[in-house]
């Protein structure tokens, strides 16, 4: 008799459904008008109810189906009674087909860490710029991201009125990331992708440095992954330590399925085991194609400035 899907495959099939419904909570409360702005340690380090009550639905979500998961969300809430209309226990059906890469097939609950960022580009969030939020929901296994999801809440939202909102991105080390069509920029174009609301010399000397012919500045680690998975763009520079490890778990999945690298300003892998410090201290680097080209520009200056 043929055995049922891995933990793995379950745990993402759950992500999935999971990020959605943390879409539509991302949708209904800018729709009820009350964003319940909060800030966390400065003006550009903002909190929303949206973060808070999709936060709550991944992490209760996640903790009534697999109880031995580490859950790390980007929120500092208290453990509370949730309702039951932000608990969701779905999972997506197409996952569920898919065969589990034979490395993660014997991984248990309690080996895996989530990385959830609930509301990614809040500040762009509560400015109206809704193309740069992004759920995030990343998996990681013996420290290293292994699988992830991203859910885009207001993707195609300027198609109009009747438009059908928000898509789902979701990768798995070893076997592919699906839900968008890969592109790439242009031979010999150098697009980077950069901050919009944390910019300071060092971010702007190690974008400089990289003499780009056009720079984006846009919210969001997973939306700039996105940038970079769809042609807009062919290096995320981000020479600062503000990016923690929920911003960047799930999209460096999606990147490294596809061929990308996603790793500090000195060329290291990032780790996401339970102990790690949160922030992303020695900042980010990540691109398609042509990492070691982009590493190679990083200002010595911005490295020393930048300790891992």
């Amino acid at each position: 008799m043929a055995s049922g899907p891995t933990l793995l495959m379950r745990l993402v099939a759950s992500a999935y459904s999971i990020a959605q419904k943390a879409g539509a909570i991302v949708r209904r409360v800018i729709a009820e008008g009350d964003l319940g702005i909060v800030e966390k340690t400065c003006a550009t380090d903002l909190q929303t109810r949206a973060d808070r009550l999709a936060q709550l639905s991944i992490c209760s979500s996640l903790a009534r189906k697999f109880p031995k998961l580490t859950i790390i969300g980007e929120e500092d809430l208290p453990c509370e009674d949730v309702d039951q209309e932000l608990i969701e226990d779905g999972q997506w059906e197409e996952i569920l087909r898919q065969p589990c890469p034979s490395q993660y097939s014997a991984v248990r609950e309690e080996d895996l860490v989530v990385w959830v960022d609930p509301l990614d580009g809040t500040k762009e969030y509560t400015e109206g710029l809704l193309d740069n939020v992004t759920v995030l929901i990343g998996i990681a296994y013996e420290g290293k991201a292994i699988a992830g999801v991203i859910n885009q809440p207001y993707y195609n939202y300027q198609a109009g009125p009747d438009a059908v909102l928000g898509r789902t991105i979701w990768g798995v080390l070893g076997l592919g990331a699906f839900g968008f069509q890969l592109k790439e920029v242009p031979a010999g174009k150098h697009i980077i992708t950069t901050t919009r609301s944390h910019s300071n010399k060092l971010v702007t000397d190690c974008v400089a440095a990289m003499s780009p012919d056009h720079v984006l500045r846009v919210g969001g680690a997973g939306n700039k992954i996105i940038q970079l998975i769809e042609g807009k763009a062919s290096a995320y520079v981000f020479a600062s330590p503000g990016c923690k490890k929920w911003d960047t778990c799930a999209p460096e999945v999606i990147l490294h399925a596809v061929g990308g690298k996603l790793t500090d300003i000195h060329g290291n892998a990032l780790q996401y085991n339970r102990e790690v410090k949160h922030m992303n201290s020695a900042g980010v680097l990540a691109t398609l194609r042509n990492h070691d080209y982009y590493a190679s520009r990083v200002p010595e200056s911005v490295k020393n400035a930048l300790v891992p």
